[in-house]
């Protein structure tokens, strides 16, 4: 092993990576992927493809082949969205989880179907210039041959060793030896090389409708799971119309419900109402002002947004102006508030990014939710399945109370900006509950302070709780702490490295060529040429 600790206790900033072709994500291998895909000839679909691929492989804590996912594309002249998260077993219906008071959160029981692998295909096929098994070359490699495993995916990785090595199929698969690998170890995992290069051959088919669908239902009956192959053959990806809210001359596109992405477009909606140009980017203000719309947002966001079909209030009534500039009435620019759901009118969660030098930009995140998601794993495939399940209600007549066939409330959310109708930036911040809010946070620091992406990656920020405290990151101001403080939020600053605050990777059009920027909290990289 290495003869030095793997600590870093200083501040980082990075340099953003000025090319024509550029690829940004949280883990340089995956990066490192795409870009070869983009060098063979291919375009960004390409390059997205085998990064998202390459990722289920090289951080498998946050990702993996039974993942959900999302992306918005850029082709040139237009945006489109893609929503391929996964609905409910037919047999979760209100009995399976009478006597609880909420969803579980590990397990089978908190696994909807997956929808990553439907991602991939349906990219490759509307948009890519490569064949599609080139694209998991990389990822197949890494598997088979090993990879060196990284600080922050090793420190995440030991973290989950003890909560989940009791899960169907989970210690065999990561837990080798009875532990998580350490920081400089090299892990290999062949059994999912088998499975990426079957995924390759059949065009996914085998994932939905075939041996490994197969798998997957045998092992959920043998340990208790609702899957069955029938829930699996039915799903599909959907293609989707982005939805917007214009913030100052710039635009913010998201995935519309069943994703939290318009929570950033309420609040960016309500901060309209006010003039944060004026404001110090870390003052006290400043920062109120984002916490309080972001709280609103969130109030309705939790109340109304589910899988449209079973949503009773229309998002576009969450986006109405008249709507939003009355919710912007309630933030008292002095204190502290805790806000319940409007009512609006009657009207009517890893990420990755890449652009081309052909003009194509893609938005893309996929995740298994929390840490490894379930934590359960289809013995001799690695495949790890999401626990997007536990996104549901479990509260009667709620919008996203738990049914059959139904898709969640989803974290995971990738963004996209225009101006003028043109693309400016594919972004993402990766983090749960994070995810709305430093969008949010990217958005304001880009249009009222016109800082560059990677200064927005690198600033300080700040998160608003499900407890209703006020998380800050150690390197926050003081006195902005204690003008938080005085306004009445309950603000804990959290230590230096703390993960609660997401994971950005940003690319910014330029005139000639893209800026991209990565997340300097993780072990992310941004490449291009």
């Amino acid at each position: 092993m290495a003869g030095f600790t793997w600590d870093s206790p200083y501040a980082s900033q990075r340099a953003p990576v000025l090319a024509a072709n550029v690829v940004a994500t949280s883990q340089p291998l995956a990066a490192q992927a795409g870009l070869r895909m983009l060098l063979a000839g291919g375009n960004a679909i390409d390059a997205i493809v085998a990064t998202a691929i390459t990722l289920t492989v090289v951080e498998p804590v946050m990702n993996g082949i039974g993942s959900d996912a999302f992306a918005l594309v850029w082709d040139g002249t237009k945006l489109h969205g893609l929503n391929a998260s996964g609905r409910a077993p037919a047999a979760w219906t209100h009995d399976r989880f009478a006597g609880r008071t909420a969803m579980p959160v590990r397990g089978w029981d908190s696994v909807t179907v997956p929808g990553a692998v439907s991602a991939w295909v349906a990219l490759s096929k509307a948009h890519g210039r490569l064949p599609f098994a080139q694209l998991f070359e990389p990822a197949i490699d890494y598997a088979e041959r090993g990879f060196v495993v990284t600080p922050v995916i090793a420190g995440q990785w030991a973290a989950q060793a003890d909560v989940l090595r009791d899960l169907p199929g989970f210690a065999e698969a990561f837990l080798r030896d009875g532990r998580a690998p350490r920081v400089g170890e090299l892990f290999r995992f062949p059994d999912q090389a088998r499975t990426l290069r079957e995924i390759a051959a059949t065009g996914g088919e085998s994932f939905y409708r075939g041996a490994l669908a197969g798998r997957i239902a045998a092992f959920a009956a043998e340990t208790g799971g609702a899957m069955t192959a029938a829930d699996l053959a039915t799903h599909a990806a959907t293609p989707v119309e982005p939805i917007a809210q214009r913030y100052r001359d710039h635009t913010l596109h998201e995935i519309p419900p069943n994703g939290q992405g318009i929570a950033a477009l309420i609040a960016l909606g309500i901060l309209g109402e006010f003039e944060l140009a004026s404001l110090a980017p870390e003052s006290a203000d400043a920062v109120h002002l984002q916490a309080e719309a972001m709280k609103l947002a969130f109030a309705d966001a939790y109340a109304h947004v589910a899988d449209p079909e079973a949503m009773r209030v229309r998002w576009q009534a969450l986006l109405d102006s008249a709507y939003l500039a009355q919710r912007a009435k309630r933030i008292d620019r002095d204190r502290a508030q805790d806000f319940g759901a409007g009512a609006p009118p009657d009207s009517g969660t890893v990420y990755l990014t890449a652009a081309d030098a052909g003009g194509m930009m893609v938005s893309y995140i996929q995740s298994n939710y929390m840490g490894f998601g379930s934590g359960v794993v289809v013995p001799g495939t690695g495949i790890s399945l999401q626990n997007r399940g536990a996104g549901f209600s479990l509260e009667a007549g709620h919008p996203n109370e738990v049914a059959p066939g139904k898709r969640p409330f989803h974290t995971i959310i990738p963004g996209f900006v225009t101006r003028d109708g043109r693309a400016v930036m594919s972004f993402g911040v990766m983090g749960g509950d994070m995810q709305a809010q430093g969008h949010l946070q990217m958005m304001v620091r880009l249009a009222d302070w016109r800082q560059n992406p990677q200064a927005a990656a690198d600033a300080p920020r700040w998160k608003v709780s499900k407890d209703g405290s006020l998380q800050v990151e150690a390197s926050m101001p003081a006195a902005t702490v204690a003008g938080l403080e005085q306004r009445g939020h309950r603000v804990r600053v959290m230590p230096q490295g703390n993960l609660e605050f997401g994971a950005a990777q940003l690319i910014h059009r330029l005139p000639h060529g893209y800026l991209a920027a990565s997340e300097p909290r993780r072990d992310g990289q941004a490449v291009g040429f």
